[in-house]
């Protein structure tokens, strides 16, 4: 016999942990239908040797909902490995969705996730109203990866409730419809509940977004409405109660882990990092998790494998943008700025305004670029191997300036083409490394289609390979792989995926550990209406396959478009 495709001679590692070992895989259709010494041909044979060979990586936290009308493949998470995404996170999806509402609905995704309006209002295809039929537009639409969604209670409750979920508590009979309708998106496929509760989840006027304004009765009305079906996991970000006094009954980890219990549904948590200002809280999340485990429970901390950054760009967004003065000359093509910010006089006033005009910071999302509190935790971005990049505050000592001219007169040193790095979190990367070696922690959270010019986190994935299993050394490939593959195939219960074996879906990457790496991130304006964003590439992958379909050579998109949707089980 003929086999679809035959990947010769690679070394495997297989998502579970297990060491490593030579082997052939041979792909017929869409799964995987032999593992070891192949002698059968392939229509395609794949020379391997030299290459590891795992399943392909899967990211739960992530926002193409939007995306995914005009590009296929989600980049940028699929120039790190990826295969396959959960979208919809943190409450905000497109649907359901009346058809007055959609605008509503848009404007949410830019004010929260930096999803430019302008692109949605071109490049979204609206084909739906209910969750169903929106499962039914995945379904038809062309994928390169494979893609899940949740079921957004923002979008829930904008549809039950209209205008007045963004200033209402919800009433009984509403409550009911909402879980009514989840359960029936659930039904349809949809991966379960998302929620937000945090603060820094806002309108463009500063006011919470729906979720927000709901009653944990609520939330929990809605979860136990999964649990009646015993289907669809919940993501619930945090609210303003964490940090507060645990031994509070109604402190927000003792509640989740609660809810964990009494619903016996997987519920996440995301983002679990750690703060200089607040380093050891992250601990709690655990301590409850554990707790949990003991009475049926079952909760999981959502974390990166690096620092969670914003990114200030000359081409994007500086942190002074909207202060007077700044904001004109911010409005000029990029040449005009250059040579503005090259006469000595306009720069000292720049430098002025923004060490002594303030600004009001209750519409500013905390992923938009502002003047940071110590100017050590900015870095220029000259590299992203992992290595230390330069703190601009160290910088402007040696100069003996002010920061602000630093920063003015790096940017203008490298044509305006500057990356600059802040970290909002994780700035200690051995308490990164401790949290991603809780069993209860997943490594994920790179927001992939959101932020789209505030943060680049998509080479999370990447990031776990180059830095933590070959620079450093701290895991191992094996656990390195599993934490980015079966680990997560398990903890949204998606059958069939994240494990190398006869009869799982034919989803693997092959790469080169040896030059594996991010490439650094560019502005770029491939969105719809041309709208900008950060693209970051990376070096070292050979091939990505989806469902048997070779998607990815050398680090592009081939036009394959075999990636299937994946569902609640």
């Amino acid at each position: 016999m003929t086999y679809d495709i035959v990947i010769r001679g690679g070394t495997i590692v297989d998502g579970s942990g297990a060491p490593r070992y030579q082997a052939d895989i041979a792909i017929e259709g869409d799964r995987i239908a032999s593992i070891g010494r192949i002698p059968e041909k392939g229509t395609e044979e794949v020379d391997a040797r030299g290459l590891i060979v795992s399943p392909g990586f899967i990211d739960g936290h992530t926002h193409f909902d939007a995306q995914i009308s005009w590009d296929p493949y989600g980049t940028s998470s699929c120039y790190h490995g990826v295969t396959s995404v959960i979208m919809g996170n943190c409450g905000f999806t497109l649907a359901p969705c009346h058809p007055d509402d959609q605008d509503i609905l848009m404007r949410t995704l830019e004010a929260v996730e930096d999803i430019p309006a302008a692109a949605q209002r071109v490049g979204v295809d609206w084909t739906w109203q209910t969750f169903p039929e929106f499962m039914q537009f995945l379904q038809d639409k062309p994928k390169g990866i494979n893609y899940g969604g949740y079921v957004g209670h923002t979008a829930l409750r904008t549809y039950v409730m209209r205008e007045r979920a963004f200033t209402d508590p919800a009433s009984d009979e509403e409550i009911g419809q909402m879980a009514e309708i989840l359960k029936e998106g659930v039904q349809a496929g949809g991966m379960g509940l998302s929620t937000t509760r945090s603060p820094a989840h806002k309108t463009r006027e500063g006011a919470p977004v729906p979720s927000r304004l709901a009653s944990w009765d609520e939330v929990r009305q809605l979860v136990m409405a999964l649990s009646e079906i015993n289907r669809g996991v919940v993501e619930i970000s945090g609210e303003p109660t964490m940090g507060q006094d645990p031994d509070d009954p109604n402190h927000y980890e003792r509640r989740f882990r609660d809810l964990a219990i009494d619903s016996g549904r997987p519920m996440f948590f995301p983002a679990l990092h750690s703060r200089r200002a607040e380093p050891g809280t992250w601990k709690r999340f655990f301590d409850r998790a554990q707790e949990a485990a003991g009475e049926g429970g079952r909760m999981f901390g959502q974390a990166h494998s690096r620092e969670l950054c914003t990114n200030w760009s000359w081409r994007t967004e500086m942190p002074f943008d909207r202060l007077s003065m700044w904001r004109d000359i911010r409005k000029l093509p990029l040449d005009e700025q250059m040579t503005l910010l090259q006469d000595p006089d306009v720069v000292e006033q720049l430098v002025h305004i923004a060490n002594t005009e303030e600004e009001d910071f209750s519409r500013v999302m905390p992923a938009q670029a502002r003047k940071p509190s110590d100017w050590d935790w900015v870095f220029i971005l000259d590299h992203v191997d992992g290595t230390p990049n330069r703190r601009l505050g160290e910088v402007a000592r040696e100069r003996e300036e002010d920061p602000v001219k630093t920063m003015i007169d790096v940017g203008v040193e490298q044509a305006l083409d500057t990356l600059y790095m802040v970290p909002l979190a994780n700035e200690n990367q051995d308490t990164v490394l401790e949290i991603m070696r809780e069993p209860r922690s997943l490594v994920t959270f790179s927001d992939g289609g959101a932020h789209v010019s505030q943060i680049m986190d998509s080479s999370l994935q990447t990031h776990v390979l180059s830095h933590w299993v070959r620079n450093s050394g701290e895991v191992t490939l094996e656990q390195g792989v599993k934490y980015l593959t079966w680990d997560m195939a398990t903890a949204w219960e998606l059958p069939d995926r994240g494990l190398l074996r006869r009869g799982y879906k034919a989803d693997m990457i092959l790469f080169d550990l040896d030059t594996v790496g991010p490439e650094r991130p560019t502005v770029e304006h491939d969105l719809p209406a041309g709208q900008r964003r950060l693209v970051q590439k990376a070096r070292g992958y050979h091939m990505s396959i989806v469902n048997g379909g070779i998607t990815m050579r050398d680090g592009e998109p081939t036009g394959v478009t075999s990636g299937q949707v994946l569902t609640s089980v």
